[in-house]
């Protein structure tokens, strides 16, 4: 087996081996603590420019298939695991992990300490890291330097969203999607139910949206800081009060930071199938699929037109959001899941309601 290093941006170095790509790869180190759906997991485009690690101890067991894709094409930029198994064994797969890494040159490094690995980061917060080249020399020094002087990579949505709208046809409630990094299980969400979706890019006008006559407005997950995409929290803020709005994981941080409130960097993130959320509406818990770097700053709220809906019961942190005079919600975490548990799927059937009632009222737009 051909060894590849690790190293981090405070010079902690990690020897194990390689597997994918045999290039370098570099970019910010995360740990995600589902222990299923690692195919869903790489390719969700809100891991754009990140370096997975999976706290699960084997990764890879039941290979990759043609169904649990959440994009075409995978944005992370490397891979990290204790064990990666060789040869899978499910009656849905394809090719092995490690053949699906290798066709679209994404490296990983498996036979590492996993646990330290996610005690340091757990400590320091996510940090830049490099995966070197398979078998190659290299100076540490050289790299640690580098990584401390190389920033993190901005603009994560611009890279993730798509270029040009593209339809989605159904015969029921005509929703605009605006993709800053759409998972694929939002579309299939408002797919069974019969949505006539029209797909459009992060940086379309509320102008060209409301031509279309939407009966409702998603707003999808994506990566990076969301105070970096500022035409979408412009046509967000024109979107309010025209049409019921959902928004999710990033999507909701736009429109919190649309309606005036400010978003901070956590210092790990959630990642994983298995956070739990109250539901401060009803009380009930829900266990939650989550995957995002930033939150909603609590104390920013006062004074706007929001209202807290939902809280990580973990940590505090807001994990839902409603507009108390105009039909808006929106969630932090994915009621998709995709992978992770389904407790929260119920959110799209009362996004469709929310737009059924809409139209009952005759408000929606002329």
């Amino acid at each position: 087996m051909k060894k590849r290093l690790l190293i981090l941006e405070d010079g902690t170095v990690f020897n194990g081996y390689a597997f994918g790509s045999e290039r370098a790869s570099q970019g910010e180190v995360v740990f995600t603590t589902g222990m299923t759906g690692y195919q869903e997991t790489l390719s969700d485009p809100s891991f754009y420019g990140q370096i997975i690690t999976f706290t699960y101890p084997l990764i890879g067991n039941y290979g990759i298939n043609r169904d649990d894709f959440e994009s075409i094409t995978p944005a992370i930029r490397g891979m990290v695991c204790r064990e990666l198994a060789k040869e899978p064994s499910n009656f849905r797969s394809d090719l092995s992990l490690n053949d699906y890494l290798v066709s679209q040159d994404i490296p990983g490094i498996e036979g590492i300490d996993t646990r330290k690995l996610t005690r340091i980061i757990r400590s320091k917060g996510a940090v830049k890291a490099m995966l070197t080249a398979s078998d190659a020399e290299v100076n540490i020094e050289e790299v640690v330097a580098s990584l401390q002087a190389t920033p993190l990579i901005r603009n994560h949505v611009k890279e993730v969203s798509p270029k040009a709208a593209y339809p989605s046809p159904g015969r029921g409630k005509r929703v605009v999607l605006m993709d800053f990094g759409m998972k694929h299980g939002i579309l299939r969400e408002l797919n069974k139910r019969d949505c006539d979706v029209l797909v459009v890019p992060y940086n379309t006008s509320a102008q060209q949206i409301l031509a279309w006559h939407p009966d409702g407005i998603m707003l999808s997950n994506g990566p990076g800081d969301p105070a970096d995409v500022t035409e979408g929290i412009e046509t967000i803020r024109n979107l309010i009060g025209k049409v019921p709005i959902f928004g999710i994981c990033l999507g909701h941080q736009l429109f919190a930071l649309a309606s005036g409130a400010k978003s901070f960097k956590l210092p790990f993130g959630h990642r994983g199938g298995n956070h739990p959320v109250k539901d401060l509406r009803t009380g009930r818990t829900e266990l939650t699929s989550q995957n995002h770097g930033y939150a909603v700053d609590e104390s920013s709220l006062e004074g706007t037109d929001l209202e807290v809906t939902h809280i990580a019961l973990n940590d505090g942190t807001i994990e839902g959001l409603r507009h108390k005079k105009h039909p808006v919600f929106t969630v932090q975490y994915h009621p998709e899941a995709s992978p992770g548990p389904e407790d929260s799927n119920h959110l799209f059937d009362e996004f469709i309601e929310l737009m059924e009632s809409h139209v009952k009222e005759g408000k929606q737009h002329a």
